[in-house]
């Protein structure tokens, strides 16, 4: 089991004004930030980021929203970090998330649900990889 997870403040969180608020929660839950940026994906990049959706109906839409604004992407370290985190942002659907889940505060939709959490220690790595360079982690 890793220690680290990798996050995403979407473009709807960034356009709202939510990501100081995000960020707050985050390191106020005990995670450690190994790498930030914010940065703007474009269509090709968000693709190959979703690629592992692609055959989903919802693939095309997703590649639109990701890159439609700019994001701040993460590494964060904690104990149990990937299990921790999903715990903190709540439900993919934010009428569904836990009340002082990040998603039940910030999120508009199931489409917009602010934040990106990795799924697996596996894909943290690759997701944070895909991001951030060694040199870039801290």
């Amino acid at each position: 089991m890793s220690n680290r997870t990798f996050t995403m403040i979407k473009p709807d969180a960034m356009r709202n004004g939510h990501a100081g608020a995000i960020l707050d929660k985050i390191i106020k839950a005990g995670f450690r930030v190994v790498a930030l940026k914010q940065t703007k994906l474009t269509e090709e990049k968000a693709g190959q980021f979703y690629e592992v959706h692609k055959e989903r109906p919802f693939y095309g839409e997703l590649v639109q929203f990701m890159s439609s604004g700019v994001i701040i992407a993460a590494i964060l370290e904690k104990e149990n970090a990937v299990a921790d985190f999903r715990t903190l942002i709540g439900a993919t659907n934010p009428a569904q998330a836990d009340e002082g889940t990040i998603r039940k505060m910030f999120a508009t939709s199931v489409g917009e649900n602010a934040v990106h959490g990795s799924d697996s220690d596996e894909n943290a790595q690759i997701e944070g990889s895909f991001f951030f360079s060694g040199l870039e982690q801290f």
